[in-house]
């Protein structure tokens, strides 16, 4: 299986740990993820109009400092799945979003006409960060995740999108389970629990196999027995 994703930081996190979690269950996967931190879809067109070659070619969860365009990436490979995402803070609106990820979509589909197209849905701010107030004075977590479901809902309609990431769900799912720390700087994934839920969404939504026996444990920090199980009840909560 091979993934490339057209993102920013956001997939950079979920990416991090993909490949192994592919890895420790028998599942040969390339993941690249095409990084430049905060992203957004207007950015991705213009580079991709302009065919800049301003991107950072992540493999498999790790930097290889290459630069690439967003079409030499995806002549590159015969790739199975391309995601597609807003940048986090504009994801709770979706006139953000057109007409630029249409023009990204036809663009995948041209250089990559076999790919299936998924949106990845990002996730809410941790409750009462600066973050968060500076999108709403007075929303919650769950007003902003409210807000990116519709987003991305509308978003994989209009471009026909094979399927949705359901990232934010998972990461809503593990705070309501009571996990102690899935932010690492109140709007990122935390290196270590935050980024494996992520990783364990991405394989159980594109690939369809039972996450809750993955002996992955090459974690960048620790990762106690009672996260990973708190955090694979949340993917399967998610992942229908």
């Amino acid at each position: 299986m091979k993934i490339l994703s057209i993102g920013n930081s956001f997939s950079q996190d979920a990416q991090r740990y993909l490949h192994g979690i592919a890895k420790a269950d028998g599942t040969k996967l390339k993941s690249v993820n095409l990084y430049i931190g905060g992203c957004s879809l207007r950015r991705h067109y213009i580079n991709m109009l302009d065919n800049n070659a301003d991107y950072d070619f992540e493999f498999n969860g790790e930097k290889t400092g290459i630069k690439v365009s967003i079409a030499q990436a995806l002549a590159s490979d015969e790739w199975d799945f391309v995601t597609l995402q807003q940048q986090s803070a504009q994801s709770t609106r979706y006139e953000t979003f057109s007409p630029y990820l249409e023009a990204l979509a036809d663009t995948v589909r041209k250089y990559a006409p076999h790919a299936k197209i998924v949106m990845h849905q990002t996730w809410a701010y941790e409750d009462g960060s600066e973050k968060l107030r500076n999108i709403s004075a007075d929303w919650t977590a769950e007003d902003m995740l409210s807000a990116i479901r519709e987003s991305y809902e509308k978003a994989a309609r209009d471009i026909g999108a094979y399927g949705i990431i359901p990232c934010g769900e998972a990461m809503m799912a593990a705070t309501n389970l009571g996990i102690e720390k899935i932010h690492r700087d109140t709007f990122h994934a935390s290196l270590g629990a935050g980024r494996y839920l992520l990783a364990l969404c991405w394989y159980k939504t594109l690939t369809g196999r039972d996450i809750s026996g993955n002996g992955f444990d090459g974690f960048d920090i620790p990762v106690t027995d009672a996260e990973k199980e708190t955090v694979i009840r949340a993917v399967n909560e998610a992942v229908k």
